[in-house]
This record gives C-alpha cells, structure tokens and sequence, in this order.
C-alpha cells in the first residue's frame, strides 16, 4: 500500500512562492510512489487549480467570497499577486469565521483520505488547527518567513499561532537564521527544525545558447509592492534608459490594491521601454529569462529567494539586494555573477528609511549597468552547473521524504 501524505496551503497555489513548493513536492512524490491529496484556499467562480500532475479529485480546495466566507483568500503577505485579504486588517468574526472553515474542511478531507503525515505550508493560522482535528497524524510545518512577519503585524494572533504550531512535530526552515526565531517563537527545540531549501526545476529552467537573448533586456518577477522594492527599480530603470539606447525592463508578475495599482500606472508611463507581461507561468517565465541577461531582485524582505536561483539556470547575470538568505546560501556558490547592493535601512520588517532611498537607487543603477557591460554567460559553465545540480528539487525532495518517512515509522 503506498504511503498517503495530504499537503496543505491556505492560500492560492502556484501565485507566490509556497505555491511553488507546493506543486514541486506533489510532482517529485508522484514519481516516488506517494498517494497524495492537496488542499488550498481559492475564489469563488474560479475552476479547480491543478497541481503538479495530480487528477482533480485529488484537490479538494476551500472556496472564499461566498456565504460562507464572504471575503477574499487571505494571502501571506499584505500584497499579493491577486485580490486578498489581509490578517492584520481581519475583524475577529472574521477570523472565527476563517478558522472554523478550515476546521470543517480538513475534518472532511482528513477523515476521507486518512493520510500518514501532513505536509502544512506556514507557520501560521491554517497550520495552528491541524491537530485540533487530526491529533494522532504526524506533521512537517514548513516555515516559508511570511509566518514570522505576519507574527509581528498580527500580535493579536501570535499566541493563538504559536500554541498550535507548537503541537506540530518537525518544522521545515529555508536556512539557519529562521531557526533561531522559529525556535523561540514556538518555543520548540532545534532538534524538530530541519534546514532544507527550496529546489529549481531543472526541465523548466536551463539554459540555451545566447541566439535569442537580447544583452539590453533586464527582468524582474516579482508582486508589485514597496517591500520588493520595485518603485525604485523603476527610478533606477529611468535614469539608465537615458543612458543606454534600446534598454528594456520586463516585469513578469501583477499585484492588488492601491499600492500595486500606483506601481503599475507608473511602468505604464514608462511604456513601451518597460514591458509587462503579467502573472506567467512557470514555462513562460523560463522562456523570458532566457531572452534577458540581467535578472534583478530589489527586495527588503526574503527567504532564499528561489528565482534567482532559476534566473542563473535560464542564464541571466544577477542583481540583488544583500538579504540573509542570497548572503549565506546563494552569494558564495555563485560570485561571479552577482552584484550585489545594500539595502536602505528598514524600519519595521520591511519599510525603507526615505533618506537612504537616493543611494539605494543609485547603487542600483551601477550594479545593473555593470552587469549589462559584462560578457553573456556561457550556457556551457561547467561550473554554474555543478553548483546548480545542489539546488535540483530531486535533490531537495529526497531530504523532504527522509522527514516525511521518519514521521511515519
């Protein structure tokens, strides 16, 4: 009999990245002979997602905007690639209201598929119940950093979050700085966090020779928010574009509310130099990075942030602001290609201090315009590629099912 694991993830899949993860997990465990079900928060009038390769009676979605749930799916983050609600700004019927959804749906869900351990995505609302309704089923909570933030411009629920997380036994981290705060947020020892990054797909993101990349084309994908710092890739983007004849920025991604509308009537005004291609798929932005040879991520706030990872494989040249995670786990693997700049300072978790806002965007300007300035990359590194095989999600898989089959025995 094949082991059965249920995945859960409150929000929708695919639009940011545990979404991803999501569907890079069910893909890899399909190969490996699990029985899966997958669970996730979706909108009313939209069809049922598919994940990975799995038929859809195997995804059994909880639908938001209705009777029942009258408001949209909350997301992670306060600005998402599409129309959602935020924690922080939930009443606290509502929140009674969430959570006793979630309850009813994975009371069914559980007691239908009977799975041997929970994969859960957050620590944070949704992953704070599951042993309330399956008490005896082993669970990997999988921190994505998003819970940890939600902790802080949502106290009013850290404890609820932390008293159930707590009761999960083994907790998945992107790399060792979240174990610290993880362990003292739950207060749970390091014993049951376990440091295992977020994989690439190496069908989707490889690279080709340099025919069709355009050496004046920079890339970023990502939502539109001031936390990933896209209005000042904007500036930095403008003040090039006077500089360097035929200079192009794609924008691959969307986002909701007045902050991202702001941000996108401004690429509107710099149109047609700054293309937007929307909300892509995982194929389709692979085809993107390999037209562009300069990938940037302005962010304040990351985890390992897996595309630029992905940008590499495509061949793209790599600006980043120094987050913890490309400091610790991507810089020194891959030197050669990046440029990095300093961050503005933050107030908060991820508001930048105006007066460092001029430095920051002309720190920018010099590591793209150095990156545009050197050679392509060569398709052919043998070197990218030895390093890049580490960051496989087969290779990242087999350190997850080691957990999942340790839960189970």
């Amino acid at each position: 009999m094949k082991p059965r694991v249920l995945h859960l993830l409150s929000q929708r899949p695919f639009l940011a990245g545990s979404g991803v993860t999501l569907d890079a997990l069910v893909r890899y465990a399909v190969k490996s002979g699990w029985d899966q079900h997958v669970v996730v928060g979706i909108p009313k009038n939209t069809p049922k997602p598919t994940v990975g390769n799995l038929v859809l009676d195997k995804i059994s979605p909880l639908v938001f905007g209705n009777k029942k749930l009258p408001f949209n799916v909350p997301g992670m983050s306060d600005v998402m690639p599409y129309a959602s609600t935020i924690f922080s700004k939930m009443t606290d019927s509502q929140v009674d209201v969430y959570i006793n959804a979630w309850k009813n749906h994975l009371s069914k869900v559980i007691s239908k598929f009977t799975p041997d351990v929970i994969h859960s995505h957050h620590i944070w609302l949704m992953s704070s119940i599951i042993k309330d309704v399956a008490p005896k089923v082993p669970i990997l909570n999988q921190c994505h950093a998003t819970g940890l933030r939600q902790m802080v411009f949502c106290p009013h629920l850290a404890d609820r979050v932390k008293r159930g997380c707590a009761c999960n036994e083994r907790f998945q981290i992107l790399f060792e700085e979240h174990s610290k705060k993880l362990s003292e947020a739950l207060g749970v020892s390091n014993d049951r966090i376990h440091i295992i990054p977020s994989g690439y797909r190496e069908d989707l993101f490889y690279s080709t020779n340099n025919k069709n990349r355009n050496p004046k084309a920079i890339l970023y994908s990502g939502k539109f928010s001031e936390a990933k710092g896209l209005p000042w890739l904007l500036d930095a983007f403008e003040k090039l574009a006077n500089k360097i004849p035929d200079l192009q920025l794609h924008i691959a991604g969307t986002g909701f509310g007045e902050e991202a509308e702001k941000i996108k009537q401004r690429m509107k005004v710099l149109s047609p130099q700054v293309i937007l291609h929307g909300q892509l798929r995982q194929l389709r932005l692979a085809e993107l990075m390999r037209q562009c040879s300069v990938f940037v991520l302005p962010s304040f706030y990351e985890g390992i942030p897996l595309v630029l990872v992905e940008a590499l494989a495509c061949g793209c040249r790599l600006v980043s602001t120094e987050l913890p995670g490309v400091m610790k786990k991507l810089f020194h693997h891959f030197e050669s290609v990046f440029e990095l700049v300093p961050p503005p300072r933050l107030k908060g978790v991820d508001i930048p201090v105006v007066e460092d806002l001029p430095a920051f965007v002309e720190n920018l300007i010099n590591a793209i315009e150095t990156s545009l300035n050197k050679p392509l990359l060569n398709s052919e590194d043998k070197n990218i590629a030895s390093k890049l095989s580490q960051f496989t999600w087969k290779k990242i898989f087999q350190q997850v099912e080691k957990f999942w089959l340790e839960l189970i025995s």
